[in-house]
C-alpha cells in the first residue's frame, strides 16, 4: 500500500538529507514537503533530482492548517500517512518571540494536521536533548519536565513543544527524537554550516595562523556531546516508521561523550598537530565573547555556546541503543569520525557559504 510521508524542515541540513532517505527505503512512498516562500525555489530545485514523487508545497508552520488553502488542507488529511517534523529555528542567540512562533506554534499547527489526518500512522517529532535544560548528571529517554531551568530560549521553547507533542501522544502515535549537536557526515564531514564545535576549529585555526596554540576553555570534566547527520537521519527514518518504536523517545547522542578538554584537545591535535597549552576560566571567555574583537579571536564564537562547554550532563541511551540496534543503527563515537570532520573543516573554512547563519 502506498504511504505519503509530510515533511518539514525541508530543504534544511537534516531534511535534504532525510527525504531521499524515505524514498529509498520505500519504493511506494511519496513526499509532500512543506516549504516557506523564500525557500520555494531551491527546495523545487533540489526535489527535482528525486523526480514526480516529492511534491513542494508552498505553506508556513507558524499558521493555522499551515498557511494552506482548503484543496490543499482536505488533500493533506485524506492523504497522509506519516509525517516527520523537523522544522524549528536552532540559533542559540534567537529572540523569544521567533522561537515561540516556529518552535512550539508551529509544533501545535502541526499537531492539528496529525489529530486530522485520516490515515496517520506515525508522528515524528524531532526534539533535541537539551529540553533538559539545565540538568546535570544523567537525564534518561523518559524524562522531561522536571523542574530544570534553561539556558536560552531554543531550549525552552523545544521544550514547550514536546510538552504539548507528548500530550497528545494518546491520540497521535508517536516517536519524539532527541538529537544532541548535529555535526557533519561520519564517513565525509560534509557539513552545511561550520557552528557548534566548528567554533573551537575557528579558534584553533586562528591560533594556528599565528603560530600560537590554542588555549583551554571550557569546565574540563563536562561532556561535550555530538552526533553525525548520517546516524541522525537514519534513525529519524528507521524510528519514524518501525512499529517498535511507536510511543518512545529516543536519544540520539555519542552514548561516550568527550570531556570539554578531550574535545578541545583532539581536535587541535587534528588540526593544528599540537595540543592546547594553559587554560582560561570558562566564566571570562563567556564574557570577553561579548566584545567584537575577542568574538573574532575565538572564530566568531558567540558566547551562547560557552554554555554547553561548561554542562555536566550525560544522556542515556538504553532505548535508543535497545530499539535501534536490531534496525542495524548504532549511535557513533566522536572519536571514530573526528579525522573527516576536520578535514570537511579544513578544506572549506575559508568559504563564506559556511559562516555561520542567522
Amino acid at each position: 500500500m502506498s504511504t505519503t510521508a509530510f515533511v518539514t524542515g525541508f530543504p534544511g541540513f537534516i531534511g535534504r538529507r532525510l527525504v531521499p532517505r524515505l524514498l529509498a527505503e520505500d519504493p511506494a512512498r511519496r513526499v509532500v514537503a512543506l516549504v516557506e516562500d523564500r525557500m520555494v525555489a531551491p527546495a523545487r530545485e533540489l526535489a527535482g533530482s528525486f523526480g514526480e514523487r516529492v511534491e513542494i508545497l508552498a505553506g508556513d508552520i507558524t499558521e493555522r492548517r499551515l498557511g494552506l488553502g482548503d484543496d490543499d488542507w482536505e488533500r493533506l488529511r485524506s492523504e497522509v500517512t506519516h509525517v516527520f517534523h523537523l522544522a524549528a529555528i536552532y540559533d542559540l542567540a534567537v529572540p523569544v518571540h521567533v522561537a515561540q512562533r516556529l518552535n512550539v506554534d508551529g509544533t501545535g499547527n502541526v499537531l492539528e494536521l496529525c489529530l486530522a489526518a485520516e490515515r496517520l500512522q506515525r508522528l515524528a517529532h524531532v526534539s533535541t536533548a537539551y529540553v533538559a535544560g539545565r540538568r546535570t548528571d544523567v537525564v534518561y529517554e523518559h524524562e522531561l519536565v522536571m523542574g530544570q531551568g534553561f539556558k536560552n530560549h531554543y531550549e525552552s521553547t523545544k521544550f514547550q513543544a514536546e510538552v504539548w507533542v507528548r500530550r497528545l501522544m494518546d491520540r497521535v502515535p508517536t516517536t519524539i527524537l532527541r538529537p544532541a549537536i548535529v555535526v557533519g557526515d561520519a564517513f565525509s564531514g560534509e557539513t552545511e554550516k561550520f557552528d557548534g564545535p566548528y567554533y573551537l576549529l575557528r579558534a584553533i585555526s586562528r591560533m594556528h595562523r599565528l603560530g600560537r596554540s590554542v588555549i583551554q576553555f571550557g569546565a574540563s570534566e563536562a561532556s561535550f556531546n555530538v552526533v553525525p547527520v548520517d546516524y541522525v537521519v537514519a534513525a529519524i527514518a528507521a524510528a519514524g516508521s518501525a512499529s517498535e518504536t511507536v510511543g518512545e523517545t529516543l536519544h540520539l547522542v555519542d552514548p561516550d561523550p568527550l570531556s570539554s578538554r578531550e574535545l578541545l584537545r583532539l581536535l587541535s591535535q587534528h588540526y593544528a598537530g599540537r595540543s592546547p597549552s594553559g587554560r582560561i576560566p570558562a566564566w571570562l571567555v563567556t564574557a570577553a565573547l561579548r566584545a567584537g574583537p575577542v568574538r573574532d579571536a575565538f572564530g566568531g564564537t558567540p558566547h551562547e555556546s560557552i554554555a554547553y562547554l561548561n554542562h555536566r550532563v550525560t544522556f542515556d541511551t538504553r532505548r535508543a541503543v535497545d530499539l535501534l540496534s536490531p534496525l542495524g543503527l548504532r549511535p557513533p563515537r566522536f572519536v571514530d569520525y573526528i579525522g573527516p570532520v576536520v578535514e570537511f573543516f579544513r578544506a572549506h573554512e575559508d568559504d563564506p557559504a559556511f559562516m555561520r547563519r542567522r
